[in-house]
Formats: structure tokens, C-alpha cells, sequence
């Protein structure tokens, strides 16, 4: 490779006046190539390209005004300062400096021509520019800038002046060298997609020309800002295919022989499955048949019947000779589990075993044992399934529930369990969280996608009323008559300013209160500090009917199912995003009785939670709620911090730019198709270091 086609892959320290201080501060903007300066986008732009006179400047606009100097001195006041008095003829204009040298106030002769810039405001002697920047004019003044002025993201100890400088030491290797960032997204396809050139794109955004459509690039609806956002998708979904590939290149057990097993299992089931759930199942069992592994989401709102389509997949994978495996984020959910598969496949004759962090000593080695040595057929547990110590003997199948809870490498990893038969299993992913189709579109482009789109018959919505706080007693009221007539309730505590342990104290407080207020109930109390076994035995208690009324904070919000429970009261719900409030209403409703959520909420509410509250209201949908909430909240807030990828995206914004995701599926295959070769440097330029850890997985 020649120097010139280096120039882009050297380090910053390669360019100009670049040192050991500078480079690490760059770092820290995840700066550390030349071409990581070209993709380091500008925030917002400035219009430097004219002069306005000074006569017609408005407070609060920012301006290049250009002047002589009339005076210069030191004030008093509260703060002492230089006051530089500037006239054009037009009028007059102070330039105020709070931090000066006597050097600098020496350079403010009479007489001598500034040009300066800054956001004029009303100030003691009229409008006022504080700290501008500016220049003293010789008599050949250079002209004003040629392009907008763009405001780059920065960090401490690096200034604008100091990035522009090194993004124009960049855009001008690149003029030298185009070839050396090659437009992956080659012309055949640009013509084909209606996609504007790499090289045109980045020198648009860093120097626009003044008659640019400022609107269009602030906004990100530039063909420019499109065609970044675009190439980062992109690179984003071949990154998941890649995975995707490299597991399907492993074989998989077939799996077509559960017909029998399944139909027995049926036949104890107090209930017909729905279509949805017959649907989703023939999705399954086609992908089960085939010796590629198999890699499907599927979605399905609070109480669809998730767990009975991943019992029937299991049985499938059983039938073959197999074991199967599930895997939940939380020991009260993998017991729930636990206890579900035990009760319906003992009759079958199939070992159910448990596994969690909470197994200890002698039956937890016994544990590992029988997983080892196959006796385990069936095994439900938390993320502890997966530590190193843990061995299968034929993995056919591995379920994950709630996937967004794990994130992308954790549910990968689980291809290894199956290498001592030799083979990779199949993945069913499951969530009961919906997921918008522009988001499931990006961040599970590994994944096939089925939706149980339909409810079991008998389930009554849950009605859903929202009260200000004052009217709490009516609410205690509410609980007292609905546990007199033998139903339960929840009370859920919600987040204080991101404290775990302030969410706990709360939740403890409010248990106090109505211990007080309805001494004739049981009320319970469960949070996040509390160790897995104490939560355990309380949630046991309360499913029992041993408790009345729990009170607990958000770890509730997944999976717990207690089919007496129909009456739930949510504390500050405008602290939670709207599938946080849908998983939580799931837990009521489950019975044939009507059931109540009441979010008791303290006013005042801005407009945006007025708007949250009323979708509660209005629906029970979890799809249209998901699609509500992506659009109030944002994409990394919807899947979870966990997600890998997603909520890092440099330049794509999936709200705005959802209308591109359409695109992206097909651009992906062609370029594979036709350029196969060019997936992997893409995947680099956007993941950076990200790309080698998918490929790693």
C-alpha cells in the first residue's frame, strides 16, 4: 500500500502540530485515525460567510460584524472589564471582555479595524458582544468565511478552532488521495439507490456552501446527513448478519420428529392454543427440521402464550434426542418457569432441572451432573446456565426470555454449549416487550421475527384510570374493597432520581403507611436489595394468597403471574416510559376477573407525560404503545441500555431517519451479492472495534 493511501489509516498524531496531550484528548472523542476526523460530524453550523452593519444587529442573533475601534478601557461594575467600543457607520457596538490582558487592551487602538463574532445581547451601553471572537485588519483583510462555520461535539481542553483546523488538514488528504476512503457503497448501487457521493457528502457537512439549506442540516434531513446515516445502518445490519452467518455455518440438529410428544403434551393443557400461537409454532418447527441453526424472535404482548410455544418448541427439540434449555433475566422468573415446565412435563416422563446462583453445594454439583450426563433433558435457569462450568451433553435448543434484559453477545455465546455434541443449537428468542418494526428491523437483523399477534380468549382488557396524587385516600379506599371481596392488588414504587436505594426507602415507607391505613390485610413488601431467596418467599406468599397486597418496586415488572391480582396501583408513573408501564398493567389481568390499574400521578405533568398518560388510557395494544413510546423516548431507551450498537449510532437516529430502514435490507443483499468484499471495511469504519467482537461471538 502506497504512503498516499496510508494517509487516512495513520494516526491524528500523523497530522500537523498533533502531539502526545492532543492525541489523548482526541481519544477520548474516539478520534484515533485520520478518517475518524472526516466522520466526526459538526453538532450545529454558524453563519460567518457576511457582514452585518452593526445598525441592523438583534439581541439574540448570532453575527460578524466589522468595525473601527472608537475606545478602549477598563470599566468598573460588579465584574471590572475591557469595553471596546466599535462604529461602521451604520452604529455602534460594544465588545466586552471579562477575561483581558493589558496586552490585549493595547491592541484596541483608535482608529484600528476589528471584525468580530458573537451573539449580540442588550447590555449597559446598548448591544453588546461578550468575549467575541475576533481579528485586528491589516489593510489587505482577508475575506469572511466561504462556507458555514461548524460547531463540532468536543471535550475538555480542545477547542473549535483547534478541530477545524485538524478536519481541514484531513479534508485536504482527502482531496489528495480520494482513493484512499474507497465509497464502499460503489456506483452501480448509488445509481441504483439514488445515493450522492462519500467524497461529496463529507466535505457538504463540514463545509456547507452559505446557500445550503440551514433548515435541511439541522433538522438531519440532508441528502448529505441521509447518506451517512444510511451507510451506518447499513454497516449495522451486515454486522448482525455476519453473525448470523458465521453461527449458520455450524450445523444444527433436525428436529422434525415432536408431532407425538407435542400432542400429548396438548391434551393435559386446560386450554386450545390460538392461531397466532399455531402459526408462530409451524414458523418454529419449519426451522427446527433444518440442520441450520435456527435464530427467531418472537414477540408477543403481556400474556399472548409465549411460554407454552417455547414448551412445544422444546418437546420438539426433546423428541429429537436433545436437550433443551431457557434461560430468564431474574431467579423469580426462571422459577416461575421452573415450576410451569415441571408441572407439565413430569407427566411426560421428562427430567425438569433448575439451575440459578442461588443452587449451591451438593445439589448444584448434582445439578451440573445430570445436565452433563444428559438425565436433564429439560433446564430452566438465570444466565448461570452459561458459566463455563456448566456442560450439556446434546444442546438442541437454547430459549432466551426477554431478550433486551441480555444483549446481542450474551445470547450469542450460547452456540458453545452445544460444541461437545458437536453441534450448535437452535435460539429461540423471546419478548413480551414489543418491539416497533423499525427497531426489530435494526436491531435483530440476525434474527427471523414471528408475533403472536392475538390473546388468549377469556381475558377481560385491563381498565386503566390515571388520579392525582391528592386522591390517594380514595385509592387506599379502592384496595380495602377489592381485598374484602378476595381479590389481591400491587402498589409499585417507582425509581427516585436513579437510586436504587432511595426506591427501596420509598417502597418501605409507602408498606408502612398502608400496613397503618388497612391493618385488616396482609401486605407484603418486595425491592431490589432484598436477597433472591427473601423475594422469593415473598412473591410464593403472595401467589399463595397468603398476602394481600404487595408492595414492591419495578422488579415485578416482568413475568410474575398471579391470576388473583386485579387491581394495581403505579406511584409517579411519568417517571417510567410506556413499555415499562404496559409490562407492569401485564400483571394484572390475568384471571377472568375485571381488573384496574390506577397510575397515581403527581401533578403538575408536563404536556409529554399528559401525552404518555393518555396513551395508557386509550390502549392495551403493547405494539402501538412500543410504537408511542420509540417515538416520545428514543430507540437506546426502548431496547435498553444493554443493546449493543444501537443507542451508540454516531449519525443514524432511527426515529428520523425509520423511512431508510426500508432500504437497508435490500442494499445489504445486493452489495453482498455483487461486492461481497466490501461488508467487512464498512463494519470497521462504523463499529470500530465493536466489528471484531461480533465477529468473535
Amino acid at each position: 500500500m502506497s504512503a498516499e493511501n496510508k494517509a487516512l489509516d495513520a494516526p491524528v498524531s500523523s497530522l500537523k502540530g498533533v502531539g502526545e496531550a492532543l492525541t489523548q484528548k482526541l481519544s477520548r472523542l474516539r478520534i484515533d485515525s485520520v478518517a475518524d476526523l472526516l466522520f466526526h460530524l459538526p453538532l450545529r453550523y454558524q453563519d460567518r460567510t457576511r457582514i452585518t452593519p452593526i445598525g441592523t444587529l438583534r439581541a439574540g442573533h448570532e453575527a460578524v460584524v466589522e468595525g473601527e475601534v472608537v475606545a478602549a478601557e477598563v470599566v468598573s461594575g460588579r465584574r471590572r472589564s475591557l469595553l471596546v467600543r466599535l462604529r461602521d457607520g451604520s452604529g455602534l457596538l460594544s465588545l466586552r471582555f471579562f477575561h483581558f490582558s493589558p496586552a490585549q487592551q493595547q491592541q484596541f487602538q483608535p482608529g484600528s479595524r476589528v471584525r468580530g463574532f458573537g451573539e449580540a445581547r442588550a447590555g449597559a451601553t446598548g448591544l453588546e458582544i461578550y468575549h467575541p471572537e475576533y481579528r485586528l485588519l491589516k489593510a489587505d483583510a482577508p475575506p469572511v468565511e466561504d462556507h458555514l462555520t461548524p460547531i463540532y461535539p468536543a471535550t475538555e481542553g480542545l477547542h473549535q478552532t483547534r478541530l477545524r483546523a485538524l478536519i481541514e488538514q484531513a479534508l485536504a488528504r482527502l482531496d489528495d488521495a480520494p482513493e484512499a476512503l474507497p465509497d464502499w457503497i460503489t456506483p452501480d448501487l448509488r445509481s441504483r439507490f439514488r445515493l450522492p457521493e462519500l467524497h461529496r457528502c463529507l466535505h457538504a457537512l463540514h463545509q456547507p456552501p452559505p446557500e445550503i439549506d440551514p433548515e435541511q442540516l439541522a433538522s438531519g434531513h440532508h441528502p448529505a446527513t441521509r447518506r451517512l446515516a444510511l451507510e451506518e445502518l447499513l454497516a449495522h445490519r451486515l454486522s448482525l448478519q455476519t453473525v448470523r452467518l458465521r453461527i449458520q455455518e455450524d450445523g444444527a440438529p433436525a428436529l422434525a420428529s415432536g408431532r407425538g410428544l407435542q400432542a400429548r403434551f396438548l391434551t393435559q393443557l386446560p386450554f386450545s392454543l390460538t392461531a397466532a400461537q399455531r402459526r408462530v409454532l409451524d414458523e418454529i418447527g419449519a426451522d427446527l427440521a433444518r440442520e441450520v441453526p435456527m435464530l427467531r424472535l418472537v414477540q408477543g404482548d403481556v400474556g399472548s402464550g409465549k411460554t407454552v410455544v417455547a414448551a412445544m418448541s422444546a418437546l420438539a427439540a426433546i423428541s429429537g434426542g436433545c436437550q433443551a434449555a431457557m434461560m430468564a433475566p431474574t431467579e423469580i422468573l426462571a422459577e416461575q418457569h421452573y415450576r410451569a415446565f415441571k408441572a407439565w412435563f413430569t407427566p411426560l416422563g421428562i427430567d425438569v432441572a433448575w439451575l440459578a446462583g442461588k443452587l449451591k453445594g451438593k445439589a448444584r454439583l448434582d445439578t451440573k451432573a445430570a445436565i452433563q450426563d444428559g438425565r436433564a433433558q429439560m433446564v430452566v435457569g438465570t444466565h448461570a446456565l452459561f458459566q463455563d462450568d456448566v456442560h450439556f451433553q446434546r444442546l438442541g435448543l437454547a430459549v432466551v426470555d426477554e431478550q433486551h434484559r441480555f444483549g446481542v453477545h450474551q445470547r450469542l455465546a450460547l452456540r458453545e454449549k452445544g460444541e461437545a455434541g458437536g453441534l450448535t443449537p437452535h435460539q429461540l428468542v423471546m419478548t413480551a416487550t414489543p418491539i416497533p418494526r423499525t427497531l426489530a428491523m435494526s436491531a435483530y437483523a440476525d434474527l427471523d421475527v414471528s408475533v403472536i399477534d392475538e390473546l388468549p380468549p377469556g381475558r377481560t382488557p385491563v381498565k386503566t384510570v390515571a388520579m392525582p396524587g391528592e386522591r390517594r385516600p380514595e385509592v387506599v379506599e379502592r384496595i380495602r374493597h377489592a381485598c374484602a371481596e378476595g381479590r389481591q392488588a400491587y402498589w409499585v414504587c417507582t425509581l427516585i432520581e436513579e437510586s436504587e436505594a432511595l426506591e427501596c426507602q420509598a417502597a418501605e415507607a409507602t408498606r408502612d403507611e398502608l400496613v397503618e391505613a388497612l391493618p385488616e390485610l396482609a401486605v407484603g413488601l418486595v425491592h431490589g436489595r432484598m436477597k433472591p431467596a427473601e423475594k422469593a418467599a415473598v412473591m410464593e406468599a403472595f401467589k399463595a394468597g397468603e398476602l394481600d397486597l404487595l408492595v414492591a418496586t419495578t422488579v415485578i415488572e416482568v413475568g410474575v403471574d398471579v391470576p388473583n391480582a386485579s387491581l394495581m396501583i403505579i406511584e409517579n408513573p411519568e417517571r417510567l416510559g410506556l413499555s415499562q408501564l404496559h409490562q407492569l398493567r401485564g400483571r394484572v389481568g390475568r384471571g377472568a376477573t375485571q381488573s384496574f390499574c390506577v397510575l397515581l400521578y403527581h401533578p403538575p405533568l408536563s404536556a409529554h407525560s399528559k401525552e404518555r398518560l393518555a396513551v395508557m388510557r386509550e390502549t392495551t395494544d403493547g405494539f402501538r404503545i412500543a410504537e408511542k413510546d420509540l417515538e416520545l423516548r428514543g430507540p437506546g431507551e426502548v431496547l435498553g441500555t444493554r443493546q449493543t450498537g444501537l443507542a451508540q449510532m454516531k449519525i443514524a437516529d432511527l426515529e428520523r431517519d425509520a423511512d431508510l430502514l426500508d432500504r437497508i435490507a435490500p442494499l445489504a443483499e445486493a452489495l453482498m451479492a455483487s461486492h461481497p468484499e466490501a461488508s467487512q471495511p464498512l463494519i470497521r469504519r462504523w463499529l470500530g472495534e465493536e466489528a471484531g467482537r461480533y465477529g468473535q461471538v
